[in-house]
């Protein structure tokens, strides 16, 4: 199926020889490389995208082996090995829906990328640093910048989503798993992962902080994230442990040792900290988490309640601290 066929059957239509297509009351251009939408988006949206454009930009702070190594890692042991999965085989087609810079793609699929037909979206420019990407690694794949709620792609018409942290950055984290789960095809995939809700705490800092560098440029909250990254460092290399006698449930705080710098973490406030890592790397995840307006927390109940919803079997469920890993079937006769 070459690129055209590939974009005909995903909107539906074809593009025309200027490069315009529309849904509904939505006009998209088509540059060559990337399918972008003209439309307005709100205001939290907006600024959630500013604040990503400018993130994946720091290309310094995410692409060195260690980082790359931290994120294969970390992906592989949410989703498990692609052989798992027979619906990702060869010609398959896999929405990456907030694909950012394609680094969470590039590291879980690997090689598989040459094998599957890969269609990355992102209402941020970061889309055009994932294009040249693939572009120059020699993938086969189709680029679209467009709001997840509104993207032009038929109900069914793929194979798998991809969607790695990125819905609970939507102004709807329900809205947007039900519109990316009608685009998924009877028995194909929906591969997620959303934040977690964690103790009273560390969700007030959490508010807290994102609400003081919201309205600000995107370097200057770069830039106030230093301190907050330079104290989690201090406080990983303290190497202290403290044993919480009993369960805090009040404050949601459990029982048992651990890392002084995890503590604060898990209920104090996210400070990032890995021995191998730069200071910009740590940085780069800290800004991550506390830069965009659009950062909602979920439920194990909330989100096994969706995809029941939406006609999807959980296949793989990861429940940590920090989010809720998913991996669900739709139902052959759809939903």
């Amino acid at each position: 199926m070459d690129k055209a066929t590939l974009w005909e059957r995903l909107v539906g239509q074809k593009i025309d020889a200027a490069g315009r297509y529309s849904l509904g009351s939505t006009p998209y251009e088509f540059d060559g490389t990337v399918l972008r939408a003209r439309a307005d988006a709100s205001e939290t949206q907006s600024q959630t995208a500013e604040m990503f454009g400018f993130k994946w930009k720091q290309r310094g702070t995410f692409e060195s082996a260690q980082a790359r190594r931290f994120t294969r890692d970390w992906l592989t042991q949410r989703y498990g090995a692609l052989a798992e999965y027979p619906e990702l085989g060869p010609g398959a087609v896999v929405l990456d829906a907030g694909c950012g810079a394609g680094r969470a793609a590039i590291e879980y699929f690997g090689a598989s990328l040459a094998q599957l037909r890969y269609v990355g979206c992102d209402i941020s420019t970061a889309v055009d640093e994932a294009a040249a990407d693939f572009k120059a690694a020699g993938h086969d794949s189709l680029f679209i910048q467009s709001d997840l709620l509104r993207l032009p792609i038929r109900p069914g018409s793929v194979d798998a989503v991809f969607s790695e942290g990125v819905m609970h950055h939507t102004d709807s984290t329900r809205e947007a798993f039900m519109a990316l789960a009608q685009l998924v095809r009877p028995g194909g995939l929906f591969m997620f992962y959303v934040y977690r809700k964690k103790g009273p705490i560390r969700e007030f800092t959490d508010d807290y902080v994102r609400h003081a560098v919201r309205d600000m440029p995107p370097q200057d909250a770069w830039d106030q994230m230093r301190a907050l990254t330079k104290l989690g460092i201090a406080l990983g290399k303290l190497d202290v442990q403290i044993d919480v006698p009993e369960d805090v449930k009040l404050l949601g705080i459990k029982a048992g040792k651990l890392d002084i710098q995890r503590f604060f973490y898990w209920n104090v406030l996210k400070a990032f900290y890995r021995p191998e890592m730069t200071e910009d790397e740590m940085n780069h995840i800290n800004f991550d988490w506390y830069a965009p307006a659009n950062a909602h927390r979920h439920t194990e109940a909330e989100i096994r309640e969706w995809c029941a919803e939406a006609g999807f079997a959980i296949r793989r469920e990861i429940v940590e601290d920090a989010g809720i890993t998913i991996v669900a079937k739709r139902a052959a006769g759809g939903a």
